[in-house]
């Protein structure tokens, strides 16, 4: 019992703050990997991959495997500015693709509701685009067999 409760206060609090999180069904590499291939197929821009693990070995501190990849679509990205330059601070999009404490590789993005919720737009059918695209992604990179 005490654990559903758990989950349910845990899900309560992860949607509160409008971070969706996916368990991957592949190695944290792998998962990774699937992300920057889906990303360049649709033709994004992929900006960066932060290696938040690497950066915490560089300096003798450990961090289970944590890699943050960056990209984004300019065309909806420009909108989304046009109508509130501040929108500029949460583009480009970026997905966290981290091993949890228990071993399991996960990935974890922002609602675009968010976006919404703390900028000036009129642009619900661009944040359900976002939306959508982020779910596709997270979903179709963490399919595969345990490797």
């Amino acid at each position: 019992m005490k654990k559903i409760i758990l989950v349910a206060i845990m899900s309560i609090t992860l949607f509160a703050n409008d971070i969706i999180v996916k368990e991957s069904h592949c190695g944290f590499h792998k998962t990774v990997q699937h992300i920057k291939d889906i990303v360049t197929d649709k033709g994004l821009h992929l900006f960066a991959i932060i290696n938040h693990s690497g950066n915490a070995e560089s300096i003798g501190m450990k961090l289970n495997e944590s890699k943050m990849i960056v990209f984004g679509n300019a065309k909806l990205g420009t909108a989304l500015m046009q109508q509130d330059m501040t929108v500029g601070l949460d583009l480009p999009l970026r997905i966290l693709v981290f091993r949890d404490t228990d071993g399991k590789v996960k990935m974890a993005y922002r609602d675009g509701s968010w976006i919404a919720n703390h900028h000036l737009l009129n642009a619900n059918k661009k944040i359900m685009k976002v939306n959508k695209a982020m779910d596709n992604i997270t979903t179709k990179a963490g399919q595969c067999e345990r490797d």
